[in-house]
């Protein structure tokens, strides 16, 4: 394995013990431009965590900096809110990229996670940070497309729309016109305005809510994450927005599959057809000799874990 391609965080063990602050997940992009897996660990994906007195599994996902979606597909066996002190945890080590341009930034939404790729130096290395997130409700959609970021604001006031007045008054909990900043504010102590009309990154006071679909199309990030990754992000940045349930690409001379679930309004999407598509695209147009299994389990599973599904010769062309 390429060194340069392992996490810039020195790490002993794939038995992480639980500390206070939440782990930023940086890092460096794969040596080979046309390879897509990233990982902080030579030998896979097998990091974990022990639970502790007082700990339930969003404390955890929360210190990792995974959403509650991830830190449950991961641990469908552990009792959400009394894990057993002792408990391992499964966390992630490793995700493949989405398909898309690298480079500002990238937000899956079947993943609830985003992807900066900033700008690099003529030289220097290239890099990825990722953060989990949350994303709309299924009656308020977060829209797809391609966007930038036209504005950041410190301390935003929220001036909620007359559809969300309505929908709160209706549960007998009426918003004033202007919500103050602080706080309080839903918006947290961050915002930052895409150039899709009334849609927001921002902050929350609900951080239990990250990788949950609970807003109203704008995509929320736990305090600590938007914290550092206000100052860095810059307006004018370009943004994609995309649906990717099933990502696939190489490390290497082996091919990976990483299945998330579908969004509700894409239930009915035949996910073997779509990982079938992927798969003769990232190897010129031709379907290998695959790992049927593998690619049965990851289909049915959905845990958003890469899995290995083919190993080419190492004799054979990379395919890019």
């Amino acid at each position: 394995m390429h060194k340069s391609f392992i996490k810039h965080i020195a790490l002993t063990s794939v038995l992480i013990m639980a500390s206070p602050a939440a782990l930023s997940l940086s890092f460096v992009l794969p040596s080979n431009p046309g390879d897509s897996l990233i990982r902080e660990f030579d030998e896979g994906s097998n990091k974990q965590t022990i639970a502790t007195e007082g700990d339930d599994l969003l404390d955890i996902a929360r210190r990792f900096d995974l959403g509650q979606n991830e830190i449950m597909r991961l641990n469908p066996e552990v009792d959400r809110w009394l894990p057993k002190v002792g408990t391992k945890v499964q966390l992630q080590s490793e995700r493949l990229l989405p398909k898309a341009t690298r480079s500002g930034l990238v937000i899956n939404l079947p993943e609830f996670r985003m992807y900066y790729f900033p700008k690099t130096e003529k030289g220097a290395t290239h890099s990825v940070t990722t953060y989990p997130m949350s994303i709309g409700r299924q009656d308020w959609e977060t829209p797809l497309g391609r966007t930038t970021i036209i504005a950041k604001q410190k301390n935003p006031t929220w001036t909620p729309p007359e559809s969300i007045k309505r929908e709160h008054a209706a549960k007998g909990d009426p918003l004033p016109n202007v919500v103050a900043a602080g706080p309080n504010n839903p918006l947290g102590l961050f915002a930052i305005r895409l150039g899709i009309p009334g849609y927001l990154i921002h902050s929350t006071n609900k951080a239990y809510g990250v990788g949950m679909r609970v807003s109203h199309g704008c995509i929320r990030m736990y305090p600590e994450d938007i914290e550092k990754f206000f100052p860095i992000l810059k307006v004018g940045t370009p943004v994609q927005i995309v649906n990717q349930p099933v990502k696939v690409g190489w490390f290497e001379n082996a091919l990976y599959i990483e299945v998330h679930p579908p969004l509700e309004t894409h239930q009915a999407d035949n996910l073997l057809d779509i990982a079938l598509d992927l798969i003769e695209q990232n190897n010129a147009g031709k379907l290998p000799i695959i790992d049927g299994e593998a690619l049965r389990n990851a289909l049915i599973e959905q845990k958003g874990l890469p899995v290995k599904i083919f190993t080419r010769s190492e004799a054979a062309d990379p395919q890019i």
